[in-house]
């Protein structure tokens, strides 16, 4: 007869099931997210169905654990243009919500978001800014009004007004959405370009050591959300017939940051350069934003472009 295991042996495998689950979770929801970003949405779909079916197994069929699976199923629903089947995961989302008091503004945002997307697909512009209005709320509340995650929101919010030809209003929050990311990949800039600080002694050593490896980085869906968001800014701005050279080079300047982030060197030369003749190109000048655009340059030449 083959010999049992222990209640201890048969728990710590049910823990190692567990833990294996919860990263699988998180995998299939990150790469679902990912996929989303970069207009993916077919492809999307497994990654949140075996998600979901993980969440399932861990958490059972009632929980709020649930809802960003079927988020990410929702909003490939609306890119695939299945409107219907869309309404039916974002309203099995949004019971969850309502009968989950303890529910965070995290989660409550992402739901707005996608409602916010399926009303403007349906053409009810109107409630579909009501919605992305709820989605900044909740979103300011959890990560801060000027946070990438907040950004979003002003993001959806732009389009539809965009839709409505309400250009002005539009163009603000693509600008508020441009100085958002232009800040955080400001910050993540620094991280990579400052000068080490000089320290000396066994407890200097030890410190440099730690800062050495305290850089923040964008995750795989941010940076998918990143090229997305960025990108269609530009090429509306680009599109204008008249266009503001101190926007445009703010424009050109973060996504040469963004792609210095991304060691893509090539199109980090490229927006460098852009950002270079938009900023010659400023009536009054610019010369903050002309030094940062040589030291950003400089440190571009030191990158290789990525090998395909």
């Amino acid at each position: 007869m083959p010999i049992l295991g222990s209640e201890e042996d048969r728990q710590h495998r049910k823990n190692q099931q567990l833990i294996r689950q919860k990263q699988m979770i998180e995998l299939c929801r990150t790469t679902g997210q990912k996929l989303l970003f970069e207009g993916k949405y077919e492809s999307a779909v497994p990654a949140a169905l075996a998600a979901l079916k993980f969440a399932i197994q861990v958490y059972g069929l009632s929980s709020i654990e649930l809802v960003p699976s079927y988020l990410i199923l929702g909003e490939a629903s609306i890119g695939l243009n299945k409107l219907s089947q869309a309404n039916e995961y974002l309203s099995q989302a949004q019971w969850t919500v309502l009968k989950t008091p303890e529910c965070g503004n995290e989660i409550k945002s992402r739901l707005y978001r996608n409602l916010g997307l399926l009303e403007a697909a349906r053409k009810n512009y109107f409630d579909a800014l009501s919605h992305l209005s709820n989605d900044v709320y909740h979103s300011s509340c959890a990560y801060g009004t000027d946070d990438i995650q907040t950004s979003g929101g002003y993001f959806h919010m732009a389009n539809v007004f965009y839709r409505q030809n309400r250009l002005d209003v539009a163009f603000s929050l693509y600008n508020q959405v441009i100085d958002i990311w232009n800040g955080h990949l400001s910050h993540l800039v620094d991280q990579r370009t400052r000068e080490p600080e000089v320290t000396t002694g066994l407890i200097g050593q030890m410190i440099s050591g730690d800062n050495a490896n305290d850089i923040d980085v964008l995750g795989e869906a941010q940076e998918a959300e990143a090229i997305q968001v960025l990108n269609a800014v530009l090429e509306l701005r680009e599109q204008q017939t008249v266009q503001n050279a101190s926007i445009m080079c703010k424009v050109y300047y973060t996504l040469t940051m963004l792609h210095f982030i991304l060691n893509d060197s090539k199109q980090a030369e490229e927006f460098a350069g852009k950002a270079k003749t938009a900023c010659e190109n400023i009536v009054s000048g610019d010369a903050g934003m002309a030094e940062k655009i040589s030291e950003l340059s400089k440190a571009i030449e030191q990158i290789e472009t990525p090998t395909s």
